[in-house]
């Protein structure tokens, strides 16, 4: 047993049928030439015949939710490992569609929050591998470290094993004892010294505020996509070559991250003008910053919660893709001025003040009588930069699946994989109607930057 961090137990307690808090990601694998239906019997034995579990996909959830976890010492594979098919003619859409309802559905508080869903029935011969695992246990950048632990970069290899097979440090498995007490005074003497940096920090920042002009605050236009949302799904997903959106980066001197929020604006300004619901003011959205990745911890560092947040000015106001590139870019750049002073805690006090009004939407009439703090969350969660491989069969696209909430009924995430980038979006069905049609709003959004900036 352990006590359970704040970070983690929110997404619990925050959990609702209409609100699931898990993350997943849509795997797409190309079998090995010369192989036969076979192949999806060895990747499915291969999830479901493990014994070596790692204590993260052990921990369930103690009573009462959210102070606690409680380790599982076996494990039920027939729940935890599923095998599921696409319904003819076995195209995307349906592969999509499947998705879409597995990622509605709540996981299981009475056993430890992961289900993998072993996926035939592609015409084109692909096996697709579906996984969800609670938010509680991991955020963007420990799912995909754990993705990429278990895959190989040698086509020949066979001994791959799934994920939770992998040796991982999580805060409950480092030591079966404890902090110690000296542990417990220095954290406490560090998280001290941090909080007491939060005053200063902003007023630093409504300072920058005042005298730039350049920060995004948190509260936007009012948007289709920012009333309450139903427990529904819809999951669309596609991958663009990274080469294209770093041509644009570099001949516009904006970083990829900049291009990628552009080519998000463009489509959101599209799609918006065809619900006649494109509102005056520019839209913004809110970006997660891995305190993981900023600290440069390795691989290794335990799985779990560690993200700040900056708000982006999307400018979709603005007719002309170069000059909205420009005006992400800007507003970018002063955000990220400021957390390069703050510590990382002091971050996740800030990012937690400018969140603060989602902490609100459980309120009757909150989310329908006010404005939110952002319109939409893009996330952009490195991966592997290198061909990868399970037993042979070769990954071929890796699409995150996140959560949407009342008030934030879209979110849109994405990860890198060898010479891509795969784009996964997420949102309520009745609230977001034709949601795929952004993936073509995408694309035209891309190319218009590529014109601008060829």
């Amino acid at each position: 047993m352990s006590f359970m961090p704040p970070t983690d137990s929110m997404f619990l307690l925050a959990e609702n049928r209409d609100h699931p808090m898990h993350v997943g990601g849509l795997q797409l694998f190309v079998p090995p030439e010369g192989s036969g239906p076979e192949q999806l019997s060895q990747m499915h034995d291969a999830f479901s015949k493990s014994d070596d579990v790692s204590p993260l996909f052990r921990k369930r959830p103690g009573q009462p939710i959210g102070t606690r976890w409680i380790t599982d010492e076996s494990l039920d594979f027939d729940h935890h490992v599923r095998h599921s098919a696409v319904p003819g003619p076995g195209r995307i859409r349906e592969l999509l569609q499947l998705t879409s309802r597995l990622h509605g559905s709540l996981l299981d508080r009475h056993r430890p929050l992961w289900e993998t869903h072993v996926i035939e029935g592609l015409a084109d011969g692909r096996i697709a591998i579906y996984h969800k695992i609670h938010h509680s246990m991991v955020d963007g950048v420990s799912a995909i470290r754990l993705l990429q632990s278990s895959l190989s970069e040698d086509p020949d290899a066979r001994d791959c094993r799934p994920t939770w097979a992998v040796p991982t440090r999580s805060p409950s498995s480092t030591s079966g004892k404890g902090l110690s007490p000296l542990a417990l005074v220095d954290a406490g003497r560090g998280a001290l010294t941090d909080i007491a940096g939060i005053v200063p920090a902003g007023l630093r920042i409504a300072r920058q505020v005042v005298r730039d002009h350049g920060l995004a605050l948190p509260q936007a236009p009012k948007t289709i996509l920012n009333g309450p949302v139903g427990s529904a799904r819809r999951f669309a997903a596609q991958s663009w070559e990274l080469e294209r959106i770093q041509r644009v980066s570099k001949s516009s001197a904006t970083t990829l991250n900049d291009v990628v929020l552009a080519m998000v604006s463009g489509a959101l300004r599209a799609y918006l003008l065809e619900q006649h619901a494109l509102p005056d003011e520019p839209m913004t959205a809110m970006v997660p910053v891995s305190l993981t990745l900023r600290s440069g911890q390795g691989s290794d560092s335990a799985p779990g919660n560690a993200t700040g947040a900056i708000v982006v000015n999307l400018a979709t106001d603005r007719e002309a893709g170069a000059t909205r590139l420009e005006e992400i870019a800007y507003s970018s750049r002063q955000a990220k001025k400021v957390l390069h002073e703050l510590t990382p805690t002091q971050i996740l006090a800030v990012s937690a003040m400018q969140m603060l009004p989602l902490a609100m939407t459980p309120i009757p009439g909150f989310v329908r009588y006010t404005n939110p703090p952002f319109n939409v969350i893009v996330s952009n969660v490195p991966g592997p930069r290198k061909p990868m491989y399970f037993n042979g069969s070769r990954l071929d696209g890796s699409y995150p699946m996140s959560i949407v909430t009342d008030g934030q009924a879209l979110n849109i995430t994405l990860s890198s994989r060898d010479k891509y980038l795969d784009f996964g979006i997420i949102g309520c069905r009745k609230s977001v109607p034709h949601l795929q049609r952004l993936l073509l709003h995408l694309e035209s959004s891309l190319a218009e930057l590529e014109q601008s900036w060829g």
